[in-house]
């Protein structure tokens, strides 16, 4: 379940990746006018593109990979000090 929460949270990034792949493909166009050598605009403008793609599945995949941790963690400490007990009516 967390794995598709951090997932969902991952998609929040990707307009973020889009702006940051436009603003390299502008940067470059601008870097290659001094005649410095660089990436072309449209591979700069696709990296950022697939990081974008690729977040939301890192995320998702740590996310899930951290829940297990932190509920092993949990289930260990709460051996030691007998853990929340609620009850409900």
């Amino acid at each position: 379940m967390l794995g598709v929460l951090y997932a969902c949270m991952g998609l929040i990034f990707l307009p973020f990746f889009a702006l940051a792949g436009l603003a390299g493909a502008f940067a470059q166009h601008a870097q290659q006018a001094q005649n410095a050598p660089a990436l072309p605009a449209a591979l700069v403008a696709g990296i950022m593109f697939g990081f974008g793609i690729f977040i939301p599945i890192i995320y998702g995949v740590m996310g899930f990979v951290f829940a297990i941790i932190m509920a092993a963690i949990y289930n260990l400490i709460e051996g030691w000090i007998g853990g929340i007990e609620v009850e409900v009516e």
